[in-house]
């Protein structure tokens, strides 16, 4: 028996014209609260309390940060707020960032090679120079 494999899982079904169920969703929830505040409220403060409910409906419907949904950005950005955070910084001594200024504006810029860091990089010539030719 042969099934058919659903494709195109991941888009969203258009019932109500060019909008998404969630789309109508927000924008039904956006009006009505919109209403809400007009009946309830004086003329010049539903004003004032109707702009951000319908900007913030309009954001949650269409609204779209990197491929996201706004409402995705809008639950991390929420969440970050409320959640605990963990400062951490290395406490450095006004003194000693004093005297070396000093010191380093003394010093010449020639780095020092030691015994050691001569044979390493002798060596590492030498097996370079070995390899290149072969």
């Amino acid at each position: 028996m042969r099934y058919q494999t659903p494709q195109f899982i991941d888009i969203e079904d258009r019932l109500f014209g060019p909008l998404t169920v969630k789309q109508f969703i927000y924008l039904v929830g956006g009006a009505g609260l919109s209403f809400i505040l007009y009946r309830f409220l004086p003329f010049i403060v539903a004003i004032l309390a109707i702009a951000p409910v319908a900007t913030l409906a309009l954001a949650l419907a269409f609204w779209k940060i990197n491929g996201k949904p706004f409402v995705f950005v809008l639950e991390s950005a929420i969440r970050y707020y409320l959640s605990e955070k963990l400062y951490l910084w290395r406490k450095i001594p006004n003194a000693s960032r004093a005297s070396d200024a000093t010191k380093v504006a003394d010093a010449p810029l020639m780095p020092k090679l030691t015994e050691g860091k001569l044979k390493d990089l002798t060596w590492t010539l030498d097996i370079s120079h070995t390899t290149t030719r072969k």
